[in-house]
């Protein structure tokens, strides 16, 4: 299976795991998963982190390259085809990390792994 995480999903994953679902973890577990985090959850990440929504370590490139390595994470760039896909989108939901995300899901032939259910209302694979 081929996953994309949430930018909640991945930071359940490193820091939080009692958060996810029974699946999600155990599809985190296998090694025969692949797990992508994309640039955009690093971004939000560090917004968030910026206006002191999240308390993070001040190193916070430093830490989160750890934990991506630490989890076998990989990390998937922004590409030229996935911002503008985001054109394409219906407006049924106006945050743009998760716009992007559903763009890079669709793109890539990702399953999305989210809690947010107003995902599924696009036309993407949303596991959780």
């Amino acid at each position: 299976m081929r996953l994309l995480l949430d930018t909640h999903a991945f930071l359940w994953a490193i820091a939080e795991q009692s958060r996810l679902s029974d699946r999600v973890r155990g599809w985190l577990e296998d090694g025969n998963n692949e797990a992508w985090v994309s640039i955009a959850s690093i971004w939000e990440i560090a917004i968030k982190a910026g206006l002191g929504r999240l308390r993070l370590p001040s190193d916070l490139g430093g830490f989160l390259a750890t934990q991506l390595v630490v989890s076998s994470f990989q990390v998937l760039p922004i590409a030229l085809e996935h911002a503008v896909a985001v054109r394409d989108l219906p407006l049924h939901h106006r945050d743009p990390f998760d716009r992007l995300l559903i763009a890079q899901s669709r793109a890539e032939g990702l399953a999305l792994v989210s809690r947010d259910a107003r995902l599924k209302a696009y036309e993407v694979d949303v596991v959780w």
